[in-house]
């Protein structure tokens, strides 16, 4: 008897154990379901794609002054360091004016000279003028009067131009700013002697930068003055500049055969330091096509392709793309997606080419249940309550 009973148990073991084993193939067999959010999906549309040649340069203001030495003298202070504003007219460096002062002592002095010398030959003139209207003296006494208050003239200019000479020399001691702006480059010390045309001090404005870039010979026919540009600048990483073609140079270099081309900030928006390198785009070919997000290309050796949605099922779409923008890194579809599919914005390596997916319906924040607020009990009517719950 005990032994019938094990073996109806083995058996009714067996029989569970297969029916168990059959309803996980059969799970096993059922096509698995892709859930996808709506924000993991973009629509193909058409955008503005910017195409133009390259350009790179540096960032220049574009008013500047090399200060230099007007006259040879010893440089006795310099008033202003790197980096410090300056007003129109302040003093920058002064220079000995110790001989320019003597000259200019010394010319004022024969200037005072020759000014009495030319009266007196003036009136030496009249008297012999009034001598030989009455015939007491000779024609030539009198021609020899008016050569020395010639003479007298001439030494008397000549005198007030060596003193005008000497004051303009005295003013240039004074090295002034030419306008408001900031000193970028201090080229002397106090000690220093400063030779006629020796450079001194290097002034800017920085609210007058632009941007001198050059563009490749070969290139320059698409370039026209009123194009926009963008770029960006080292130590400006993350900001990028619009500008607009200002001025093309009507000749190449030499050496490189690139055409310089100057570009102008807009919106007031620019660097404050000079010298940096920057690298951009001219704006000069604007077209409309389909446009894709870098990240919802999948690379596969040569090949490009996408994950497109179609009647509840994801499906694999090689593509043919063009240009890549540079200023958003989207790239140009040619061929393979038409503007209204929808395709996912960033798909992974577990996909299957016809899988079927769902929708899932928008997230929303989930409502927080109102608490009830807490009944108070007054302090008069605690004894009483205390004694209803009592009873």
């Amino acid at each position: 008897m005990l032994r019938h009973t094990l073996l109806v148990l083995a058996m009714a073991t067996a029989l569970a154990a297969c029916g168990k084993g059959g309803k996980e193939s059969k799970a096993d067999a059922k096509p698995v379901t892709l859930q996808i959010a709506p924000e993991d999906i973009i629509r193909v549309s058409s955008n503005s794609l910017v195409s133009g040649p390259v350009i790179t340069g540096s960032v220049q203001p574009e008013r500047r002054a090399d200060l230099r030495a007007e006259v040879s003298a010893v440089v006795l202070q310099v008033l202003k360091e790197n980096g410090d504003p300056v007003k129109k007219g302040d003093i920058l460096v002064k220079l000995d004016e110790t001989s320019i002062r003597d000259s200019l002592g010394s010319s004022e002095a024969s200037s005072t000279a020759a000014a009495q010398s030319l009266q007196q030959a003036e009136r030496q003139l009249e008297r012999l003028k009034t001598l030989r209207a009455s015939g007491m003296t000779s024609m030539q006494a009198l021609d020899d009067a008016e050569m020395r208050r010639n003479t007298a003239q001439s030494e008397l200019a000549g005198a007030r131009a060596r003193a005008v000479q000497a004051r303009q020399q005295l003013q240039r001691t004074l090295v002034r700013a030419p306008f408001d702006g900031v000193v970028s480059e201090r080229k002397v010390s106090a000690g220093d002697t400063a030779a006629i045309g020796k450079e001194l001090l290097k002034v800017i404005d920085p609210t007058s930068m632009r941007f001198e870039g050059r563009v490749s010979a070969d290139k320059i026919s698409a370039v026209k003055v009123g194009q926009p540009v963008s770029f960006r600048v080292n130590g400006y990483a993350e900001q990028e500049f619009q500008g607009v073609v200002k001025r093309i140079d009507p000749s190449a270099n030499d050496v490189t055969r690139q055409v310089e081309v100057l570009v102008g900030f807009v919106n007031n928006v620019q660097p404050k330091v000079s010298g940096l390198y920057g690298e951009g785009r001219i704006d000069s070919d604007v077209k409309s096509a389909l446009m894709l997000p870098e990240a919802s290309v999948v690379k596969a050796g040569d090949k490009l392709y996408v994950w497109r949605l179609k009647d509840k099922t994801i499906n694999k779409v090689n593509l043919d793309v063009g240009v890549r923008d540079p200023r958003t890194g989207n790239y140009e579809v040619k061929n393979g997606l038409a503007a209204g599919d929808m395709i996912l914005r960033t798909p992974n390596s577990t996909l299957k080419d016809g899988q079927q997916i769902e929708l899932a319906a928008p997230k929303l924040a989930a409502a927080t249940p109102a608490v009830p607020a807490a009944k108070v009990i007054p302090a008069s009517a605690a004894p009483a309550a205390a004694a209803g719950q009592g009873k």
